[in-house]
């Protein structure tokens, strides 16, 4: 789980991953981006540091039957950042904690409007 957004204070394209530490951060190569928008062309679109996008491989081993990919306003992103934060606990992240990312990646498809 992760999400990508482009900064105005770096001009790059920023990856954020969120850990029980807190949100860990990498920028991305611009190669890489431009493959990725190449293919998705919904992306060009993102407001710099305002939206993100959220990819979701967790996979079923945490419950999550498929790949999920969402454009969001970027506070939603650090939304689950807190939630990982707040809610781990032991060397896996508990059942509560993967159950709260379920119940959170459950509202984020429910309120989901599919790209043409």
């Amino acid at each position: 789980m992760a999400f990508a957004f482009r900064s105005s204070n770096s001009g790059s394209v920023i990856a954020i991953y969120p850990s029980p530490a807190g949100p860990t951060e990498s920028r991305l190569p611009d190669e890489y981006w431009d493959e990725i928008v190449a293919a998705n062309p919904v992306l060009a679109s993102m407001e710099t540091d305002v939206e993100a996008l959220l990819v979701n491989r967790l996979g079923p081993i945490h419950g999550f039957s498929e790949q999920q990919y969402f454009l969001l306003p970027i506070d939603e992103c650090f939304k689950l950042v807190g939630l990982v934060r707040a809610n781990w606990q032991g060397f896996s992240g508990g059942e509560k904690m993967w159950q709260t990312l379920r119940d959170q990646f459950a509202d984020l498809q429910a309120r989901a409007v599919l790209a043409k």
